[in-house]
């Protein structure tokens, strides 16, 4: 079934998976990004491409963001040319990247000084979850704003999380996530190097794994495709690095020191600086094989 008006800023892996899915019922996303070529590759699905889209998301209810960091969305709402003077009282902005809480707080503090609300939408599962409607939205902002969003959030997903009425918590939420996910895939890449040094088959010892005490979803993901050699970037290494470390200064800001956060967070650096920042997070037991 047709839906609301809807624009969506920033159709990368992510953002496209997901104007892809909203085509597919029919929806008609009205989407820009700085690379031409992907907003292109989308109209054959049924996405638009407006010249104006500051003039579309104003007549629009609901723009996503699906941008990589807080300085893209601030840049996208209120550099130069930015939407939000565009945005009329009621529209809602949605926030898909995973960026810090305090961030999360003052852009929706800027933008309801002018009737716009903001739904804090972080998201989990990557793009073909994003694609099939399988990932998660963890949403916190303002009952209207939800109930606006909701046919459009259920359309893209089959797991909404509501956290609270205050944005931020849903950065919370997802940095808690991601924290958790890097030190489990830390921990399978460690674990599979080891098997790889003892001489164990890894097909086997993966086998073992995803019927055992150490199994984790993406440890299991990302450790099948390393041993099939598959580093095709779906989830860079850049994002778990930059989450890991979003969490830990969320963590800091709480007055709260686990024992494994920084650790998790310093392999991840350093396996950006060894020049895998576009590899997939895969490619972490390459890393640690070395």
């Amino acid at each position: 079934m047709a839906g609301f008006a809807v624009t969506l800023i920033g159709v990368g892996n992510m953002g496209g998976a997901m104007a892809q899915r909203l085509a597919q019922p029919g929806w008609a996303p009205a989407i820009h990004d700085l690379d031409r070529g992907k907003v292109e590759a989308l109209l054959p699905f049924g996405a638009l491409a407006p010249e104006d889209i500051a003039h579309n998301a104003s007549k629009s209810i609901a723009t996503i963001l699906c941008v990589v960091d807080a300085a893209q969305v601030r840049d996208v709402l209120f550099g130069t040319g930015g939407l939000a003077r565009h945005l009329p009282a009621g529209h809602v902005v949605m926030l898909c990247p995973t960026i810090a809480p305090h961030d999360v707080e003052s852009i929706a503090t800027q933008l309801l000084a002018q009737g716009v609300w903001t739904l804090d939408a972080p998201m989990s599962g990557g793009p073909a979850r994003a694609l099939d409607g399988s990932m998660s939205f963890m949403v916190a902002g303002p009952g209207a704003a939800r109930s606006i969003c909701r046919p459009l959030l259920e359309a893209l997903s089959s797991k909404v999380f509501d956290i609270s009425d205050r944005p931020g918590d849903g950065a919370r939420t997802k940095l808690v996530n991601n924290l958790l996910a890097g030190i489990n895939l830390v921990g399978a890449a460690e674990a599979m190097a080891l098997a790889d040094r003892l001489g164990l088959d890894a097909s086997r010892t993966l086998d073992v794994i995803a019927q055992s005490s150490g199994q984790s979803w993406i440890g299991s993901d990302r450790m099948r495709r390393a041993v099939a050699g598959d580093f095709a970037p779906r989830a860079h290494m850049t994002l778990l690095a930059k989450d890991t470390r979003l969490a830990l200064d969320a963590a800091q800001a709480a007055g709260f020191a686990g024992p494994l956060g920084e650790a998790v967070s310093t392999v991840f650096a350093q396996a950006v600086r060894a020049g895998l920042a576009g590899m997939d997070d895969a490619a972490l037991l390459e890393f640690l094989k070395r």
